[in-house]
């Protein structure tokens, strides 16, 4: 997410009181949640985009109802501090976050290879935990650190080790939802447009979707989450949550294979495909995105553009 307006950065300024000294920890914890990164004391900073104005607002009221002060501004570094700075701020926070997950994840792996027959809870539940706790710093790494293809490895080794046995069972192919309330995090952009698209064209044409808020958001019966936390359907193994889908719900279709490939590209900015189509279609949407806020009207005009994509592409499913 590299910012392009003249504002690249948003800051949040403030002043907490002296006690409670949880409250202090609390929103230290906040901050680290978004990803934030700190340039001065009780100064932190995110790239510019709708998003982070959200997520800082939410920061803000609860300092103020807190009985502190804070303060939200846009920015532009002039002096001091370069924008190469700030980057290099971020990426070396989230290295430290992947350098973390990365050794938890060898140490279990390492304990697994010792003991195969170890059936306890902790192990068994490990690999859930690493792979969320992996969705989360992905989701807050703006630009691109180098540490997440280590952990990916590392990940995987130790999925290979904790089910040897299961390699058939994983292309099972899920039976589709029907009618079902798909989930996501409100303010769509390039994958959670063409997953919600994927979805209704080709998973679920009868879906509904929500739309939510994140930090407000509370499961309901029969919601099926998808891009974002403890989502049924994410990044996973180093996809996208569109390929994710194509991969879960067994889509063999070329078109679909390809228009992937972009939407990876697109969304995690690896350039592992480099297909030639991936820019055009990525100003697109984010020309879709910045047109319209309503994240109904987005897929609404997302779909459009996708269904002509998918068409180009020689897809033949005959879509609604």
């Amino acid at each position: 997410m590299q910012p392009h307006s003249a504002a690249h950065w948003l800051l949040l300024i403030h002043q907490l009181p002296p006690k409670p000294d949880y409250f202090r920890v609390k929103i230290w914890r906040r901050l680290q949640g978004l990803g934030a990164v700190p340039v001065k004391n009780s100064v932190y900073v995110l790239p510019r985009s709708d998003q982070a104005v959200e997520d800082f607002r939410w920061v803000q009221r609860e300092i103020e109802e807190g009985g502190g002060e804070a303060s939200l501004c846009e920015a532009e570094f002039l002096d001091g501090l370069s924008d190469e700075e700030v980057i290099a701020a971020f990426r070396s926070a989230r290295d430290a976050d992947y350098a973390e997950l990365n050794e938890e994840a060898r140490r279990i792996a390492s304990q697994t290879a010792e003991r195969r027959s170890d059936k306890s809870p902790a192990t068994a539940g490990a690999l859930p935990r690493l792979r969320r706790r992996l969705d989360q710093i992905t989701a807050i790494d703006f630009f691109a650190a180098s540490g997440r293809a280590e952990v990916e490895q590392a990940l995987a080794e130790l999925e290979r080790l904790s089910h040897p046995q299961i390699q058939t069972a994983e292309t099972t192919t899920p039976k589709k939802p029907r009618r079902a309330t798909w989930v996501t995090r409100r303010g769509i952009q390039v994958d959670r447009i063409a997953s919600a698209w994927l979805i209704r064209r080709f998973i679920d044409i009868e879906a509904q979707f929500r739309f939510v808020d994140p930090a407000r958001y509370r499961l309901r019966k029969g919601d099926l989450r998808f891009d974002m936390f403890e989502a049924e359907y994410g990044h996973l193994e180093g996809r996208c949550t569109f390929e994710t889908l194509v991969t879960s719900f067994g889509l063999k279709d070329p078109a679909l294979t390809a228009m992937a490939e972009m939407i990876h590209d697109l969304d995690l900015k690896d350039a592992r495909y480099g297909r030639p189509e991936t820019e055009g279609l990525g100003r697109v949407l984010s020309g879709i995105a910045a047109l319209h806020r309503n994240d109904a009207d987005r897929l609404e005009h997302g779909a459009i553009a996708l269904d002509s994509l998918y068409a180009g592409l020689g897809g033949t499913a005959k879509l609604r």
